[in-house]
């Protein structure tokens, strides 16, 4: 079943790191600052992009959070301003379902 109140509905938050250094030390910031509740790490990432006109190519990791809508500011901004990138990349999904026991468990944990 799923909560009537948005702000407590789950959000999973997406960066990416040059490091996997850098993609531990943000998860880690993230849970003690209670603004996620699980932070996945995925190395082996392959991204290509332009930035400033120039085609790039580069392996990345990949962070995605579990935290709940109600935290998007505050962890939207944490992000930015611990991460090492100029623009790093900041995305959320809100998933359509989940299992409702997990949902209760992320909402106890960002708190």
């Amino acid at each position: 079943m799923m909560t009537l109140d948005k702000s407590t509905e789950l959000l999973i938050v997406v960066t990416s790191f040059a490091s996997l250094e850098d993609a531990k030390k943000m998860a880690h910031k993230l849970i003690e600052s209670r603004l996620a509740a699980c932070v996945q790490i995925q190395e082996g990432v392959h991204s290509i992009y332009r930035w400033e006109g120039k085609i790039c190519e580069a392996s990345e990791v990949l962070l995605s959070a579990k935290t709940v809508v109600d935290k998007w500011a505050g962890i939207s901004n944490f992000i930015k301003s611990n991460h090492p990138y100029d623009l790093p990349e900041v995305i959320a999904y809100a998933p359509e379902k989940y299992e409702a026991l997990y949902g209760k468990w992320v909402q106890a944990e960002v708190k």
